[in-house]
């Protein structure tokens, strides 16, 4: 009777993670949508050129917050899921603790560097000195999403996903509302102040300004709000110490030491994957200013960032979700010593990741253009361009993100790292030849970033094989879901096509062929047997689709 009652715990264990995994990639979808929605209005009302700025600021925000804190969602949960596995719910505390320490002093240190130099990053880094406003709005951000970070780590390691997904959803809202409203008064206060003083830098630099107040709002709610369901949790959190036997008691000197070596390879890795950004930004303006359109290059840059890398940026968000939720879930089977479970969850991501990244890079190669000019007013040409060259980095930073989570949880910590770092390497040399050599422009950004993805893609492949002697199943996870893709893709390029010449409206033509190619998907995912009635029951509404699906006999 035994071994019958532990076989269903078992697998529902075993399945847990993907559940989790959904509940993280539905919010992470959402948020992303937000984040696309309520920076249409900002473009359109600011102009590419100050969303160039608004960019370029974020990216100086982004190594900072890397630096000082962005690491710790991932470390705590990591160490506090090991300690959860083995029931030492004591020692999981004690890391909590330790990680709000170590919280107020990377953030307090990162939040003063940034502020006070601002004006040196802006002018010095960026070639954008109108920056440095925004970069001191962000500021105070950074201190405040340590805590946020330990507060959310926290609750993955425990295996509840549920808190980081609602407070990332409510800060994405609360981020959107100030953002927009302080971005166009910001922008009306500056151009004021333009035309008072006879210059044309005020009403870029407040606009994109204003459009970084919006951040520390929404993470000052997402704060509270984890901070509210911390104190709710207390009493369960209270009462798992209290049937704790550990005897046993880590030190917190021993704990801020294994935190250190947990954070920082997440550290570099993760600044490597944001510096380069920043690389192409600078290496990007030298080479406008030297071939004498510096007047183009924010505006140019803001078209990279705030279409086209905002629109690859909502399925890659997906990966994201899975390798968050994988991590903790990882951790746990390896400290278990289940082999099969951890190449069992290893390939379920990976395909559940390919599933998402294909058909999205497919459907922003055909239809890009439409939906550029369906979101955006200005430099919807370029845009469109980017996109239709570019979309296939969704394939690979959606793959390297999840294959960089599974080295994670098995303990390599330094080899995404070293994976990185050679991928950075191989990057500018490339970036330098297409811009330099081949003068590519923008464009050449474009390939340099997709090059950047592949390479990791390749290295971090090639360290899985090595270290779990695994070999990734090809047929279900790549082959099938690229024939359905190139079907959703040809039927939804006709139906655009043949709608438009008909109506000749774009919003008609472009959202009857998204959800065409929807549609066309899920069927032909389905009657190649990509997916499961199990696996399509244990994501969000998965219940709902397989219902339908059996009514149509494609299940």
């Amino acid at each position: 009777m035994g071994t019958k009652n532990q076989r269903p715990k078992k697998k529902k264990k075993a399945n847990n993670f993907l559940v989790q995994g959904s509940i993280l990639a539905a919010a992470g979808i959402l948020v992303r949508i937000i984040g696309m929605v309520y920076r249409i209005p900002m473009q359109n009302k600011i102009g590419s050129a100050a969303m160039g700025i608004y960019s370029s600021a974020y990216y100086i925000y982004n190594i900072m917050l890397l630096l000082s804190s962005y690491s710790l969602p991932l470390a705590v949960s990591k160490m506090v899921s090991a300690r959860a596995a083995l029931g030492q719910y004591k020692n999981a505390y004690r890391i909590f603790k330790s990680s709000l320490i170590f919280s107020l002093i990377s953030g307090g240190i990162a939040c003063l560097v940034t502020f006070f130099g601002a004006e040196f990053f802006a002018a010095k880094i960026l070639n954008e000195p109108g920056a440095a406003y925004a970069i001191k709005v962000l500021a105070p951000t950074i201190f405040l999403m340590a805590f946020l970070g330990t507060l959310r780590g926290y609750f993955q390691g425990l295996g509840t996903m549920m808190p980081t997904a609602v407070s990332q959803v409510l800060e994405q809202i609360a981020n959107a509302g100030v953002s927009i409203v302080a971005a166009f008064l910001l922008f009306d206060i500056g151009a004021g102040r333009d035309l008072e003083k006879g210059t044309q830098m005020y009403a870029d630099s407040f606009g994109a300004a204003g459009g970084t107040i919006g951040t520390a709002a929404g993470a000052l709610v997402a704060f509270l709000f984890c901070l509210l369901i911390f104190f709710m949790y207390r009493r369960v959190l209270k009462r798992q110490i209290r049937r704790d036997r550990t005897v046993m008691l880590e030190s917190y000197g021993n704990i801020a030491r294994v935190l250190v070596a947990t954070i920082v390879p997440v550290i570099i890795s993760g600044t490597v994957y944001n510096v380069s950004s920043l690389i192409d930004n600078s290496i990007y303006g030298f080479y406008m200013k030297s071939s004498g359109e510096s007047g183009q290059y924010m505006a140019n840059w803001g078209v990279y960032s705030g279409q086209y890398y905002l629109l690859i940026n909502v399925p890659i968000a997906i990966s994201n979700a899975l390798a968050s939720s994988m991590l903790p879930a990882l951790t746990r089977t390896v400290a278990e010593g289940n082999k099969g479970e951890i190449l069992r969850k290893v390939n379920v991501t990976v395909r559940f990741s390919m599933l998402v990244a294909i058909p999205a890079a497919v459907g922003l190669t055909v239809l890009g253009f439409p939906i550029v000019s369906l979101l955006f007013r200005q430099d919807t040409r370029l845009g469109g361009d980017l996109l239709f060259l570019g979309s296939l980095a969704v394939v690979f930073f959606s793959l390297s993100t999840i294959t960089n989570g599974i080295l994670q949880g098995i303990n390599r910590m330094k080899t995404p790292v070293i994976n990185a770092m050679i991928s950075l390497g191989l990057h500018v040399g490339i970036l330098a030849v297409l811009l330099y050599g081949l003068d590519m422009g923008i464009y050449g950004v474009v390939i340099a970033n997709m090059f950047f993805g592949l390479t990791m893609c390749i290295f971090n492949g090639i360290s899985i094989a090595r270290y779990l002697h695994y070999r990734q199943e090809v047929k279900k996870t790549f082959v099938l879901p690229f024939l359905a893709s190139v079907i959703m893709g040809a039927l939804s390029y006709g139906m655009y096509y043949l709608l438009h010449m008909f109506t000749e409206s774009n919003v008609i033509a472009c959202v009857a062929a998204v959800v065409l190619a929807v549609v066309v998907y899920f069927v032909f995912l389905l009657l190649f047997r990509c997916i499961s009635e199990k696996e399509l029951r244990s994501i969000p509404m998965g219940g709902r689709a397989a219902r339908i699906a059996k009514k149509l006999h494609l299940l």
